[in-house]
């Protein structure tokens, strides 16, 4: 990787991949399936996640906005790197890290520390350095920005759990030996979708320093219980994203398919924002018919399904 040829870094994650040129293959890795689980979890929302081609801001100027959205996108990016640079090591592609050694003496009676446990801190340090590095203002959104970055990347630790094998005469489980592991993304995924739905709002202050005037965040409700470093915080409200509009990065609800049996934001009365819905049908091939054949192949015949799909007008 040439560190100078990546577009729209800031002097501090250039020199960051200079440094850890080795593992930035797996940065750009967390970076999209990021943006992967981001475009499942909101699959069937208003905001689908959907990233502009043409631009550096890969999401366009929905993230200029200090919403619960830019929250979710700063968290799931965040645990994204974090999750796939851990991943790598202990899978032992960089010379730089590897198993987490830190878990020593006996966990527990009848099983012993084995396997490579994976070493979350290390990947949550690359993603802090790395995502972190464009935060360094003292503005609110910037302290928005680190808050949720740190909360993706505290869900994996949150999610971190025993993975233990047996060994013995005939698979007996005289010793078992374990190792820590991460989930599989799409429950770190799941769990951040949660976080969206529960955020913060909070308001910003100002407040006089040597340096300047600095903004901080504070809840707005003081009846709430006030967020955690696990929570997603924001302070400016959403667009409806209803209607395209090119300054919210909004693309507007139309053609979207709909889900017509659903009374939840995927339904047509929703997601389609009360203007209604337009139905056609497709036919689709389909394997149908299938027979299992001793030994050992299925043969299938061919069918042609009529499905209603309905759009969003």
């Amino acid at each position: 990787i040439l560190c100078g040829s990546i577009p729209g870094l800031v002097p501090k994650q250039l020199r960051f991949c200079r440094n850890y040129v080795e593992i930035m293959p797996s940065v750009a890795e967390g970076v999209k399936i990021g943006i992967q689980e981001c475009q499942h979890q909101f699959r069937g929302r208003r905001w689908n996640c959907t990233t502009v081609n043409d631009s550096l801001a890969i999401f366009g100027p929905v993230l200029d906005k200090a919403t619960r959205e830019s929250a979710f996108v700063h968290a799931i990016a965040s645990a994204g790197v974090a999750f796939a640079v851990t991943r790598s090591c202990a899978e032992g592609s960089a010379t730089i890290c590897g198993c987490d050694t830190r878990h020593k003496g006996s966990p527990g009676e009848g099983w012993k520390w084995g396997g490579c446990s994976e070493d979350v801190e290390f990947g949550s340090m690359v993603s802090r350095e790395f995502a972190d590095a464009r935060e360094n203002r003292p503005d609110a959104r910037s302290a928005m920005n680190r808050h949720n970055n740190e909360a993706g990347r505290t869900s994996i630790i949150e999610l971190m759990h025993l993975k233990c094998k047996c060994h013995g005469l005939s698979g007996s489980c005289e010793v078992k030996t374990c190792w820590w592991s991460q989930p599989d993304f799409r429950v770190i995924g799941d769990y951040l979708k949660d976080k969206y739905d529960s955020a913060s709002e909070m308001v910003v202050e100002k407040h006089r320093e040597s340096r300047g005037w600095v903004e901080t965040l504070r809840p707005k409700y003081n009846f709430f219980k006030a967020p955690t470093e696990k929570d997603l915080v924001y302070y400016e409200n959403s667009p409806n994203f209803c209607e395209p509009n090119p300054e919210t990065g909004s693309f507007g609800t139309r053609d979207r398919i709909c889900n017509v049996t659903s009374h939840g934001i995927d339904g047509c009365d929703l997601l389609c924002c009360g203007r209604g819905h337009n139905t056609r049908t497709e036919k689709r091939k389909e394997k149908c018919h299938c027979i299992f054949h001793w030994c050992c192949y299925v043969r299938c015949q061919e069918c042609i399904r009529v499905y209603d799909v309905h759009t969003c007008k």
